[in-house]
C-alpha cells in the first residue's frame, strides 16, 4: 500500500523534531521535508547538524545558536518572502520546551502559514536507553514532564515539591546542572531510597546513564561529570523489583476485549 505523502509547500515554515540526536530517530516525514527545504534554522548546541548534512546538502544552513528570537524569526520570515521551503529544526519534539509560541504567534501576525512536524522527545529516547517503561500497574499510570525555575521562573502551584508530591513518575528537563539543589528539594516530599536515573545526550554516541537513589544519584551525576544536555527520572516505575512483579490486566488470560475471548482461568471444581 502506498503511503499518503503530503505535498511540501514553498512559501511556509516547518516545525520539525530532529529527534533527541540519533539521525535515524528523525521521523520519515521530517526527513522528507528536511530534504527538500531551502533554509533550515537549526537549533545548533543540540541538532546534529553535519549528520542530517547529508539529507539536503544544498540548502542554507543557519545556526541559531547566536541568534535572538527577533533575528530567528527574521531568517523564516526572509525564507517565507524569497518562496522558499523553510524549516525550523528543533531538538526533540517542538511541543516540548520549544519556545514554538513566540514564533508562530508572530508567523500568524504576518499572515505566514506554517505547520508542525513532530519528533521523537529525549524523555522517550532515555526511557529507550534505560530499557524501562515509564509507567506500571498498579505502580504508576501518570507522567509528570517539568524543569525547574532558571531563568524562567515556574507559575504558581507547578514548584517541584508539589508537582513530586504526587508519587507518579517525574520526568524534568533543564536542570541538572543544579542537581544538589534539586535532589535536596525532592528529598523533602519522596523518599530517599525511591529509584533514579539520569540521562545525558540520549541516543548519541557519548550517551551517558547514571542510576541510583535519590540519596545517591547527585554523587553519581557528578562522578560522571554530567553537567548539561541532561534529564532527570524519578519514580517507583524504574525499581526493578517492581518492574518483575506488574502484570497488566489487559494481557491476563481472563481479560475479555473487543479483540479476545477471555479464558477461564478457575481451577476445575472437584467432581
Amino acid at each position: 500500500m502506498a503511503l499518503n505523502i503530503r505535498k511540501t509547500e514553498r512559501g511556509r515554515v516547518y516545525f520539525i523534531g530532529a529527534g533527541p540526536g540519533d539521525p535515524d530517530l528523525l521521523t520519515v516525514r521530517g526527513a522528507r521535508i528536511l530534504s527538500e527545504a531551502d533554509r533550515i534554522v537549526f537549533a545548533g548546541s543540540l541538532v546534529p547538524e553535519p549528520a542530517l548534512h547529508d539529507l539536503n546538502d544544498r540548502g542554507l544552513w543557519v545556526d541559531s545558536a547566536g541568534l535572538t528570537r527577533e533575528e530567528i524569526v527574521g531568517q523564516l520570515v526572509e525564507g517565507v518572502s524569497k518562496g522558499e521551503i523553510v524549516v525550523r529544526l528543533a531538538s526533540g519534539d517542538p511541543s516540548i520546551f520549544g519556545a514554538m509560541a513566540e514564533m508562530t504567534t508572530e508567523l500568524d501576525n504576518r499572515g505566514i502559514p506554517w505547520e508542525v512536524v513532530p519528533g521523537v522527545s529525549s524523555v522517550f529516547a532515555a526511557a529507550a536507553a534505560l530499557r524501562m517503561e515509564l509507567t506500571l500497574p498498579e505502580v504508576s499510570q501518570t507522567v509528570i514532564l517539568t524543569r525547574t525555575a532558571g531563568r524562567t521562573p515556574m507559575p504558581p502551584g507547578e514548584e517541584i515539591e508539589a508537582l513530586a508530591s504526587h508519587g507518579a513518575t517525574l520526568v524534568i528537563f533543564l536542570s541538572i546542572d543544579r542537581i544538589e539543589e534539586l535532589v535536596a528539594r525532592l528529598a523533602t516530599v519522596r523518599d530517599p531510597e525511591t529509584p533514579v536515573a539520569v540521562v545525558a545526550r540520549a541516543s548519541w554516541d557519548n550517551e551517558v546513564v547514571c542510576r541510583g537513589t535519590l540519596a545517591t544519584i547527585g554523587g553519581e551525576v557528578r562522578k560522571a561529570r554530567v553537567m548539561r544536555q541532561a534529564l532527570l527520572i524519578m519514580g517507583d516505575a524504574l525499581d526493578p523489583e517492581r518492574r518483575k512483579k506488574a502484570r497488566s490486566r489487559l494481557y491476563a488470560a481472563d481479560f475479555t476485549h473487543g479483540f479476545r475471548e477471555g479464558k477461564n482461568t478457575d481451577p476445575p471444581s472437584p467432581s
